[in-house]
């Protein structure tokens, strides 16, 4: 639905300017209408006579890109008239007030929309431009917008710009870039994979440091962008100024934004946002602790939690948490008649087809809630649970194939959770072989993904994964049913690079030491034929970098995230060679920086990178046989 306002705002504001263009007033879902901005509603509401005057404008939080295309690709910023965040879903009739948490006091929302114009153009200076338009927003939508850029071209660099309509109040130059078409034989492309970044526990570092370098074509993100503990409950950021607001554990539809807010306000999460497209998904802590399909660890629709939570369904607290996520990522709307749908797939030319996978809120079956950690491990093998649901678990398969029979080099799946075995039960003292939050509580979901990887020979499978807040990579193996040879990688179907998160905290403790954690690394390494290498200790990232004849997969650790600073170690580097399914021997090299490599060296030179000035900073190399 387009509509004009020409008759509704005065001419001074915008010749023509569009509601639908800004996606953020869809619904993520057309089964969740009230999700959706009812934009007739919205311009009835708003006083033809009221103009926001320029000045009083702010681009609050930067500018973003998102799931490219080849011929397009999304774009996202917000302008308001104030830093605090949209308290619009109290709106009953009318517009509410707005409650400015800085002064204490409460103001009132703006009753005009914002009138926006972008463009987009082939050189920094924004000469030659390519696309333009112009939309509104609004409270309705946290005065965010969101826009789909087109008639770009395949596999090029644009840069773009917001500006408030008829004035010089402009938002920062973003750049971004498009996908290669389908059948593009490009030659390489690289990707930087980041997870878990708990805004109390440090600096985003690790985000800034990709945009220092400019290392990559892409960022993948796989999930707990935020999360929705209060401070003090996970973190605690008074002592380096990193309160997450509210200061609460969120619930409603303010809360979320706000904290989404908060967590934008980070300088390095800013530039990585403004240099690069992002392909995100969401895990859990986006909604909830261990959330799956009817409920999380805290709210499992039960009238007791219902009370505890302020009247907060399971459902509503979900609503909530996924129209801050759509307003404020710069993500598309996939099949928008699916319920709740962000599993999507992106083709990068012949080389690359990239999977992103929702194992948590879509359709999961009931989850180790804490609680009920023994009945989990007891069904874990059940036939007829499942992480991703049929309708999600068939298109997963069928993309596969897909892929396999067009011929892309590689295939590389976006899963939240480690797909590998991780028998961690005598290192964390716990007597449950498995982490049943991940795919060792839906085994046979897992042995159905096997099935379909081995029966139809599909290969070059490149498997990813946050989550655990330490970083793991392993052989792709299918215990029990396929030999598999840990010294050779003989039997293996593919690779899973796990990576650390960019401040989470260790699983075995945030303060734990350096010696202590190795300790464990090397315990879980044993524990764990397909398990080539573990780090638990250094938080970070890591680089993918892709062409016909191999991957390279690059980890690295940040020394500390209590500061901003731009330093990074190079933890350990891996290849997979195209046909072979397997980390190439020696592992890594032989030689990791931390951690624990099977048969091979950990070399503690402590190397670091300052991404700031590029100069290394190296101390005596101490080695040590594993």
């Amino acid at each position: 639905m387009k509509l004009q306002l020409l008759s509704l705002l005065p001419l001074a504001s915008i010749a023509i300017a569009d509601w639908s263009k800004n996606l953020n007033y869809r619904s993520p879902s057309e089964h969740h209408p009230a999700l959706g901005i009812s934009i007739h509603k919205v311009v009835k509401r708003n006083d033809p006579q009221s103009i926001c005057d320029p000045a009083t404008l702010n681009f609050t939080h930067g500018v973003a890109s998102g799931d490219p295309y080849p011929n397009s690709v999304i774009l996202w910023s917000r302008v308001a008239p104030q830093s605090d965040n949209s308290q619009s879903n109290v709106t009953v009739t009318g517009y509410a007030p707005l409650y400015d948490h800085d002064n204490e006091k409460y103001v009132q929302i703006s009753k005009s929309p914002v009138c926006v114009e972008y463009k987009v153009a082939a050189d920094e200076a924004l000469t030659s431009t390519v696309d333009s338009g112009k939309v509104f927003t609004s409270s309705d939508v946290d005065f965010t917008v969101k826009v789909e850029a087109k008639n770009l071209k395949p596999y090029t660099t644009y840069y773009y710009q917001f500006n408030v309509c008829n004035s010089d109040n402009k938002s920062p130059v973003g750049r971004t870039k498009t996908t290669p078409n389908a059948d593009d034989d490009v030659t390489k492309v690289s990707l930087a994979v980041y997870s878990c970044a708990n805004y109390p526990f440090g600096f985003f570092n690790a985000y800034g440091n990709v945009a220092r370098k400019d290392s990559v074509d892409y960022v993948v993100h796989l999930g707990d962008y935020i999360y929705e503990y209060a401070n003090g409950y996970y973190g605690w950021g008074n002592s380096i100024g990193r309160i997450p607001q509210p200061d609460r554990e969120i619930f409603t539809l303010y809360d979320y934004r706000k904290r989404l807010a908060t967590y934008r306000t980070d300088l390095d999460l800013v530039e990585s946002h403004q240099r690069f497209p992002w392909i995100p998904v969401w895990d859990d802590h986006e909604v909830a602790d261990n959330v799956y399909r009817d409920g999380s660890a805290e709210l499992n629709n039960t009238e007791d939690s219902f009370i505890k939570d302020g009247g907060v369904s399971v459902d509503q607290r979900k609503m909530n948490a996924v129209r801050a996520y759509f307003e404020w990522m710069p993500i598309r709307q996939v099949d928008m008649d699916d319920n709740l749908r962000i599993w999507r797939s992106f083709s990068i030319g012949k080389l690359v087809d990239l999977t992103m996978l929702d194992t948590r809120n879509y359709d999961r079956s009931i989850t180790d809630l804490y609680w009920n950690t023994d009945y989990i491990h007891e069904i874990s093998n059940d036939a007829g649970r499942s992480l991703m649901g049929s309708r999600q678990e068939n298109w997963f398969y069928r993309k596969l194939s897909e892929s396999h029979k067009r011929g892309a080099t590689w295939r590389v799946i976006g899963s939240q959770i480690v797909f590998s075995r991780v028998n961690a039960s005598a290192a964390s003292g716990n007597d449950n072989p498995e982490n049943y939050d991940a795919w060792g509580g839906y085994m046979a979901n897992k042995n159905r993904t096997l099935n379909h990887l081995y029966s139809n020979n599909i290969n070059n499978n490149i498997f990813l994964a946050g989550d655990s807040h330490a970083s793991w990579v392993s052989d792709l193996v299918w215990l029990g049913e396929k030999d598999y040879n840990k010294s050779t990688g003989e039997g293996s179907i593919g690779v899973e690079f796990a990576g650390s998160a960019v401040t989470s905290p260790c699983p075995y403790g945030a303060n734990i030491t350096l010696e202590a954690a190795n300790n464990a690394s090397t315990w879980l390494q044993n524990a764990n034929d397909e398990l080539q290498w573990q780090d638990l200790y250094y938080r970070g990232y890591f680089e993918l970098h892709f062409t016909h004849d191999k991957v390279d997969a690059n980890f690295f650790g940040t020394p500390t995230t209590v500061t901003r600073n731009g330093w990074e170690i190079p933890l350990a580097n891996f290849t997979v060679l195209a046909g072979e399914n397997k980390l190439q021997r020696p592992v890594g090299g032989g030689i990791v920086e931390s951690g624990s490599l099977k048969f091979g060296k950990r070399v503690q030179n402590n190397i670091t990178l300052d991404t700031n000035s590029g100069e290394w900073f190296v101390s005596e190399a101490d080695m040590i046989v594993l």
